[in-house]
């Protein structure tokens, strides 16, 4: 299966590297999906960032196409989850599946126990680098 070209921002990658390298989130089955990720996007200073592309504290609509159910979720790291109803870790299978991607773009993504999800950009209500905002 084939995935989208994703971007990520410089300092995003280097916060999620950071994260991925801490005991208790290097083993989780989506380090090695997020990992794999960071590896292969084409990373940008945050000023250049795209403004339709899905970054960390992006507040993104979303949807599930095999539900056909929407969301709409800001990309956090996991210490600051605090209400999953309007919040999506990276280190969710979601979250990781949806960083670096356009609005528009799909993705298939496995889930843990090898289900699969596919889902879809559908907009960004709210994007740090597009609102000046590159320390987030």
């Amino acid at each position: 299966m084939s995935r989208p070209a994703i971007i990520i921002s410089e300092l995003d990658a280097v916060r999620i590297d950071k994260l991925l390298e801490k005991p208790e989130y290097a083993t989780l089955p989506v380090a090695q999906a997020l990992n794999t990720e960071l590896d292969r996007a084409t990373l940008l200073s945050p000023q250049a960032m795209p403004h339709n592309v899905v970054s960390m504290q992006s507040e993104v609509e979303f949807r599930d196409l095999n539900s056909g159910e929407r969301y709409v979720r800001k990309l956090v790291y996991p210490s600051q989850m605090t209400d999953s109803s309007t919040q999506l870790s990276v280190l969710a299978p979601v979250g990781a599946a949806l960083l670096g991607l356009e609005v528009g773009n799909t993705i298939q993504w496995t889930l843990p126990g090898g289900s699969e999800t596919h889902l879809e950009v559908l907009g960004l209500r709210y994007q740090p680098e597009a609102a000046g905002d590159f320390h987030l």
